[in-house]
């Protein structure tokens, strides 16, 4: 049963910083319009949902701080890092492909005119 209550605190804490990643990532660069905002919330959460384990180990491990933190600590750093950093590894190749008139945001935009 424990376990069980260990992994939904786990589960909180990947949620609570993919949450966060996200909004701060939002308030760094302002986003266009209101779809371009909940795409990139949502691109965020889903990416530190998914991430966050892995990155969270990672940077404890590159920082030498390993033992030091618990697992929901390292979850939540590592939820929080995916979650800020997926818009900046999406957002310039989104913004190229709009540029080329490939992007979602133009397709959108051509098919309700």
């Amino acid at each position: 049963m424990s376990d069980m209550i260990q992994d939904a605190w786990l589960w909180a804490a990947k949620g609570a910083g993919a949450v966060a990643g996200s909004a701060v990532s939002l308030a760094y660069i302002l986003p266009r319009g209101r779809r371009e905002a909940a795409v990139r919330f949502a691109v965020g959460v889903v990416c530190g949902l998914v991430f966050g384990g892995t990155a969270g180990l990672k940077i404890a491990v590159e920082l030498g701080i390993e033992p030091l933190i618990g697992p929901m600590e390292t979850m939540l750093m590592g939820s929080a890092a995916a979650s800020l950093c997926a818009w900046w590894a999406l957002g310039p190749l989104m913004r190229g492909l709009e540029r080329y008139g490939l992007g979602f945001w133009n397709r959108r935009r051509q098919l309700n005119d």
